[in-house]
């Protein structure tokens, strides 16, 4: 099928250059085309122009006008839980009536909590849970998401979760990657005996979740009170014998070192980074591994912000995500994450679009089929309402702006 643009008053986020990810001070540059239209064939980005050269609308299966609205590639979320059962904001009053994050973990509560719950759902209700926040994601303007596991914390639950990711990748035109959270935190079972629960990770868990082909990637919660430097190498490394690229959670609530070793073994990405600093920018300039910053969690946390504009500063590739999950960041508005990365990270604009784009498509190895508007990538965009700028996307972060969104060239419905 061919479908065709038109009055689009702004193309934002096109890469004629075909970067994989876009480092430093390259972030506050982004490709633009005033007064243009957009042509897809075959569910990839087949040409775009300005108006006057717009090709006859007859040669086109659907045409489609943009009214004067902009259109943007959509958004690569790199970093989300959204398979999970109920909510949990029993714990939003406790951290509103003074207690941490350490504190309510302690207690009982956070992934703890939601791994009980879990369990006690079957995978139909955890799926249509889930597909429920993947149209609410799909709404807001995402079309790539990773999804992790990690509110199992046993075999069992780990495979319920995954497989339901597995179902959401084929029910819907959301490009889905899965990654295998189980070192999210130490189970009940295995209170006490953090280093028997890492041996049930590298002996059961992953080679279940491999026999299966379930997930991407491997993920380890390296942080204070969780997992230590020397338990994440190895599961990462025993998940790299799988095939299983790593992504850690580091730095979140301490200076774990879970950024240098995330270089050190090759990491995709190290997430978080609320307590990153000069020791950890130093270690990932230069390498492949991708800094993702979660704004939302920070936000809903009150915890300090990663320090995004040291790390531009630094030429490193800087990736926002949601960090969508029912404890610390229960959003998938990555509009809203752009706009925290710009209120309260000092990111320009056009720097969280990057950010939210292709660097997120970057932290996902995706980037090369998503994350910008680039002839022959995915025709995953969505159209906005007229409005003044493109800072005003950001600026104005709770009008309703996104008025249009598509995947795989096909227009969604919500």
């Amino acid at each position: 099928m061919r479908l065709l643009v038109k009055n689009i008053a702004k193309i934002v986020g096109i890469d004629t250059a075909r970067r994989e990810r876009v480092c430093g001070a390259d972030m506050a540059h982004t490709g633009t085309l005033d007064g243009a239209w957009l042509a897809v064939s075959d569910a990839r980005i087949e040409a775009f122009g300005e108006q006057e050269t717009m090709p006859d609308e007859a040669t086109f299966d659907r045409v489609v006008d943009a009214a004067g609205g902009m259109l943007y590639p959509s958004f690569c979320d790199s970093h989300t839980h959204i398979v999970y059962a109920g909510s949990r904001e029993q714990e939003f009053l406790d951290k509103i009536n003074g207690l941490s994050y350490e504190e309510i973990a302690r207690r009982g509560g956070g992934i703890l909590n939601s791994a009980d719950r879990l369990h006690e759902s079957s995978e139909e209700a955890l799926y249509e849970q889930a597909m429920e926040r993947v149209r609410e994601i799909i709404a807001m303007g995402t079309g790539a998401v990773e999804i992790k596991s990690g509110y199992g914390l046993s075999t069992e639950d780990e495979l319920k979760m995954l497989r339901v990711v597995r179902r959401i990748r084929e029910s819907v035109p959301l490009e889905v990657r899965a990654t295998f959270l189980g070192a999210h935190a130490v189970s009940r079972k295995y209170a006490g005996r953090q280093e028997e629960y890492v041996d049930y990770v590298c002996h059961d868990m992953l080679p279940a979740v491999a026999a299966e082909g379930l997930a991407d990637f491997v993920d380890v919660f390296c942080d204070k009170g969780f997992f230590t430097i020397e338990q994440t190498r190895r599961i990462m490394r025993e998940g790299a014998k799988y095939g299983l690229r790593a992504k850690i959670h580091a730095n979140e609530l301490d200076a774990s070192g879970g950024v240098q070793l995330g270089v050190e073994e090759g990491a995709l990405s190290v997430d978080h980074l609320e307590r990153a600093g000069a020791p950890e920018i130093e270690a990932l300039r230069g390498s492949t591994t991708i800094p993702t910053l979660l704004p939302g969690a920070a936000f809903f946390l009150g915890m300090d912000y990663p320090p995004a504009r040291a790390m531009i500063a630094a030429g490193l590739p800087v990736a926002l995500a949601s960090d969508y999950n029912p404890g610390s960041s229960p959003s998938g508005n990555m509009r809203m994450v752009m706009s925290l990365g710009s209120i309260r990270m000092r990111m320009t604009p056009t720097e969280a679009l990057n950010a939210a784009t292709i660097n997120g498509a970057a932290a996902m190895g995706i980037s090369h089929d998503f994350g910008s508007i680039t002839v022959g990538k995915v025709a995953n965009f969505f159209i906005t309402k007229p409005m003044p700028s493109p800072e005003f996307f950001v600026y104005a972060y709770s009008t309703p702006l996104i008025s249009r969104t598509f995947l795989r060239g096909e227009e969604q419905t919500h």
